[in-house]
């Protein structure tokens, strides 16, 4: 389940928010040293110490250690699509995964999130803090896991789909592809592609606009 041993070096793109805490998972795991924060329109020069770099080079990065700390899925997946790199993924210490679950490139795992057995987590995810997901549930890749949000056993979410902070999937549901479920939403039916679900029970309130 570990992705590295030893101390590895590793490039950080994105010096938001999101940035700060994948920035904080990868300090804690003392695994890695951060050779440097990649952001393509900073607001400082430097975070926890760490220079931020605007104008850099991408095709250096090519066979690199990288993670793209964006929390915008459809922002995260344009940028991973401009990268020749390694993608590493991150796993806080205080979090929970079972040795039985499968965990994708360029993941990212925060405190005090849970991970079921035979839970099968894609590339470039985010399972924010304290998020849960239960045995057998399959995350496509892109997807966000808010913090304290939870998915029941067997539930399955499409590509670039939102899990609200605090809403429950319950078992066995299907989410569809880039599906935002609205924060504290709970859900208790399969849920169509692009569509935006609020409440509780979650109802579909619109559907997103593909371009």
């Amino acid at each position: 389940m570990e992705p590295f041993s030893g101390t590895t070096s590793v490039y950080v793109f994105g010096a938001g928010g999101h940035g700060k805490v994948v920035l904080d998972v990868l300090l804690s795991e003392n695994k890695y040293v951060v050779k440097g924060i990649l952001d393509d329109g900073p607001k400082s020069d430097t975070l926890f110490g760490i220079p931020v770099k605007k104008n850099f080079n991408r095709q250096k990065l090519q066979a690199r250690n990288c993670i793209v700390a964006i929390g915008d899925n459809a922002i995260r997946k344009k940028i991973v699509t401009t990268l020749d790199t390694n993608f590493i993924m991150t796993i806080h210490p205080n979090a929970i995964v079972s040795k039985f679950a499968k965990i994708g490139p360029g993941t990212q795992i925060m405190a005090a999130a849970v991970v079921n057995p035979d839970a099968v987590i894609g590339n470039h995810c985010i399972i924010n803090t304290g998020a849960i997901v239960e045995h057998d549930c399959r995350v496509e890749n892109y997807v966000h896991v808010a913090p304290n949000a939870c998915l029941g056993g067997n539930v399955t979410v499409g590509e670039k789909t939102l899990i609200g902070i605090g809403a429950t999937v319950i078992p066995n549901v299907t989410i569809g592809k880039n599906v935002t479920v609205g924060a504290g939403s709970l859900v208790l039916q399969d849920i169509p592609d692009n569509a935006v679900v609020v409440g509780a029970p979650a109802k579909i309130i619109k559907y997103q606009d593909l371009n």
